[in-house]
């Protein structure tokens, strides 16, 4: 896992803009803290920052494909290709000679042998770059669900490019600008594909290809999801899912550093640790490591709420016994979250004005911990948004709202927008942002010819989750990881499984009246029957009412300065109102909002277009 970063310019010779790419390839370090590298030609400079996992010492970067003394093409990658050995075997049949182990050289070489058609034989998480000097083309590659993110920003002579928009915004070519629809997408918690919110800058779209030469940018897709019948009864259908996940969960323990499960105790995470021990234990290695966060007095003042019915606690102590996992609970207190040092790092990993505040700050301290011990974790993000674990998968009135259905449930009538300046609301428009981008993502949506209402009802639903939610929820896990130098993988995103359980019916998905039914019977063997039985909890947030007080007195203190540039955005009276008359526990996504625009808007120097 690494930071990738590099410059394409037609019209003029980049060996002379060696320190601008080296400034590009710094921001990259957190990314890529074990080693970094550059490749420059007349009209292209490739870089690239790397976290050692595979091949240590022969996956060195940009990596250079010659014949005759003469590039043939160069590449930059960052993630991991799971099925890159059958690929080796099969290039190597077809002639290709290696000198590594790495995926990196296999992708390359998969490159010479199919060009871009290449992706269609991988599996995996990657984000890549190949610089061709025959055709003097650049590919710009991003993986089926966008796990890793890859960022463009077309010039006028070519293109810049990177993991992150900070490696872009280091080259004096772009400017952080911000207009009415970049901030609106901010706002408005639907990630709307290609959308990089900055003026000028896009990212490439999940399964998607750019290729940028002398005639322009050309945008194309080698994947998408489609609609097919579903064939396989009951039966084969959960132990087809389980199969799937013994198949991927062996593939993504590969890995020459230590590895980790992250463990929740909810039945994603418990599920992909206990499929972990068990093939860990199969090849004689194990036992598993799993790592937990919690919060100071969480369990013990724990109080239910409509996000929430329990602590976490209890099943992860559950699944740790079952598994007998090699088990560390991380436990922070509000100095840890309120952390001037911690919150910086959390703004400057996520480079744009989005923020889900406290839990922003645990993920990042828990991958901080985590990273001292071990250096690849597994992860359960995703399975909600593949199964139908969220609440409002099982809410009539949600589903049928006629807009995002996680909206329609907790945050349409609640849009932390609200505290914005009246004249700035009016130009965002919210609403009618939505309303648009809702509409885009369901005339998109795969239809299959016979299916009943109810059921294509939620075939849609469930493609807005898998393209316009687990976006939010990969890049936030992306940027929280990588900040601290930890490869995070996400078996729940492999393709194979994502297109399975995406066409099995919903009634399939909820035969016995429960969400995320074919997870849960493909893998009640292996679990504690307490989180078999446990209703569907999200990621922890403090109910510690000194943290909202804390975010309150700080935003008290930007209002009697008079100086933050969060007020050109912000109503300073409504936010007066606010600190001084509403419960602090009732406004913390203001509060945070707030103190995020202000230090974004500051260490950024964003220049506001509305």
């Amino acid at each position: 896992m690494c930071g990738i970063t590099g410059w394409v310019a037609f019209q003029r010779d980049l060996t002379s803009e060696r320190d601008v790419v080296a400034a590009m390839t710094e921001t990259m370090v957190c990314r890529g803290p074990d080693a970094e590298g550059t490749w420059l030609s007349r009209h292209a400079a490739l870089s690239h920052r790397r976290l050692s996992v595979i091949d240590i010492e022969g996956g060195k970067q940009p990596m250079v494909a010659e014949r005759d003394g003469e590039a043939e093409a160069v590449i930059t990658y960052s993630g991991e290709a799971y099925n890159f050995r059958e690929l080796r075997a099969e290039l190597t049949r077809r002639g290709h000679r290696f000198g590594t182990s790495s995926d990196t050289e296999v992708v390359l070489r998969g490159y010479l042998e199919w060009g871009a058609d290449l992706v269609d034989h991988l599996n995996g998480m990657y984000a890549f770059a190949v610089w061709d000097p025959r055709s003097e083309e650049l590919l710009l590659v991003r993986d089926r669900l966008g796990i890793k993110p890859l960022y463009y920003y077309p010039t006028a002579d070519g293109v810049l490019f990177g993991s992150e928009p900070k490696a872009i915004l280091a080259n004096p070519l772009a400017t952080a600008v911000i207009d009415a629809e970049g901030l609106a997408e901010a706002s408005a918690f639907v990630k709307t594909p290609e959308h990089a919110i900055l003026r000028g800058m896009h990212e490439v779209r999940p399964g998607g290809l750019v290729r940028i030469s002398r005639s322009g940018v050309r945008k194309s897709r080698y994947w998408q999801l489609e609609a097919r019948e579903h064939t396989d009864d009951l039966g084969t259908t959960v132990s087809t899912v389980r199969e799937l996940l013994d198949d991927i969960v062996a593939r993504q323990l590969i890995s020459d550093v230590p590895l980790c499960t992250l463990l929740s105790g909810g039945l994603d995470s418990s599920a992909l640790t206990a499929l972990a021990a068990k093939a860990l234990a199969e090849q004689g290695s194990g036992p598993v490591r799993s790592f937990s966060v919690d919060f100071a007095g969480y369990t013990e003042n724990f109080q239910a709420d409509e996000f929430r019915g329990s602590p976490d606690a209890p099943f992860v102590a559950d699944v740790a016994e079952h598994v007998a996992a090699d088990h560390t609970d991380i436990v922070l207190n509000n100095a840890d979250l309120l952390d001037d040092g911690a919150r910086k790092a959390v703004l400057r990993a996520r480079d744009l004005p989005i923020s889900m505040g406290d839990m922003d700050i645990s993920l990042y301290l828990l991958f901080q911990e985590i990273r001292k011990r071990s250096t690849v974790a597994l992860s359960g993000e995703s399975a909600d948004e593949v199964f139908g674990g969220y609440a409002w998968f099982h809410n009539e009135k949600a589903v049928n709202a006629g807009t995002f259905p996680w909206m329609a449930m907790y945050m349409h009538d609640n849009n932390a927008p609200g505290i914005m300046r009246e004249e700035v609301a009016r130009k965002l428009d919210i609403r009618g942002y939505v309303r648009q981008r809702y509409a885009e993502a369901i005339a998109e949506a795969p239809k299959l010819p016979g299916e009943s209402a109810k059921e294509a009802r939620m075939r849609e639903v469930s493609y807005l989750h898998l393209t316009r939610f687990v976006n939010s929820l990969l890049d936030r896990k992306d940027r929280m990881s990588m900040a601290v130098g930890l490869e995070v993988r996400v078996p729940f995103c492999d393709h194979r499984l994502v297109e399975y359980v995406f066409n099995a019916p919903w009634a399939m998905k909820t035969f016995d009246g429960r969400e995320k039914s074919l997870l849960r019977a493909a893998t009640a063997d292996v679990l504690p029957q307490s989180v078999v039985d446990r209703v569907k909890s999200p990621y922890p947030s403090t109910q510690d009412t000194g943290y909202d007080d804390a975010l309150r007195d700080r935003v008290g203190t930007l209002l009697h300065a008079g100086t933050s540039r969060a007020f050109e955005l912000v109503d300073p009276r409504t936010t007066r109102q606010l600190v001084e008359t509403d419960p602090a526990s009732k406004v913390r996504r203001q509060m945070e909002l707030i103190l995020t625009l202000d230090s974004w808007l500051g260490d950024y120097d964003v220049r506001l277009e509305l």
